[in-house]
């Protein structure tokens, strides 16, 4: 498996993805309250790993400039028609990755990752990307499953077996506390940890990290 196998699969799904409901309205809503009073009005944000850009629709006019990313063209393309349908001016969405970013764009204020890291590859080398896309002080928000903390068969049976018939996407498996370490070794300060899940037992911690 690649990363152009990665966006085979989510182009893929793409349209199906977009028909699905968020499991915790309630939950979400909570992340994007917290989310937003981060935001500062002059704030260049960053988004990674965006899909169909639900979540830049509801918080790109809290901030000066906010470009929505997505490994995947099917994703960006249900974004762009979301978009069509209730412009935002400063709002703009492109194919992307947090690699293919590093060099070229100019510092952000705020990095935004949801349910984006435990995708990625190479994580200690995807949190490097994203403390050099920051500007100094800037923050980086992630809200991501950590595998390593929930039910044992869901990581060691049930991945495994619908990665093999093409059913789920490369997942990688890790601890809050292990990714705790990983945003410290990458350069960042955790200032915030915290649960927004409103049912259920679920391990997606919202952190806010600072770039040191």
């Amino acid at each position: 498996m690649s990363l152009a196998n990665d966006a085979r699969f989510w182009d893929r799904t793409s349209r199906r993805y977009a028909k699905s409901a968020i499991a915790d309205e309630a939950g979400y809503a909570r992340t994007l309250d917290r989310t937003r009073a981060l935001f500062k009005p002059d704030a260049r944000v960053l988004e990674l790993g965006c899909g169909t850009g639900t979540t830049a629709l509801r918080l790109a006019d809290h901030a000066r400039a906010y470009l929505a990313t997505d490994i995947s063209e099917g994703m960006i393309a249900i974004a762009e028609e979301k978009r069509a349908a209730a412009p935002i001016p400063d709002l703009a969405f492109r194919a992307a990755t947090a690699e293919t970013l590093a060099s070229s764009e100019s510092p952000f204020d705020i990095v935004i990752g949801f349910n984006y890291l435990h995708l990625v590859r190479d994580l200690p080398g995807t949190l490097r990307c994203i403390h050099a896309l920051l500007a100094p002080q800037g923050l980086f928000i992630s809200k991501t499953p950590c595998l390593g903390d929930m039910n044992p068969l869901l990581r060691l049976a049930v991945l495994p077996a619908m990665r093999a018939i093409g059913l789920a996407p490369h997942a990688g498996v890790f601890r809050a506390a292990e990714l705790g370490s990983q945003l410290q070794a990458a350069g960042f300060e955790v200032i915030a940890a915290e649960n927004h899940a409103t049912k259920g037992g679920e391990n997606r911690p919202f952190i806010v990290a600072c770039k040191q």
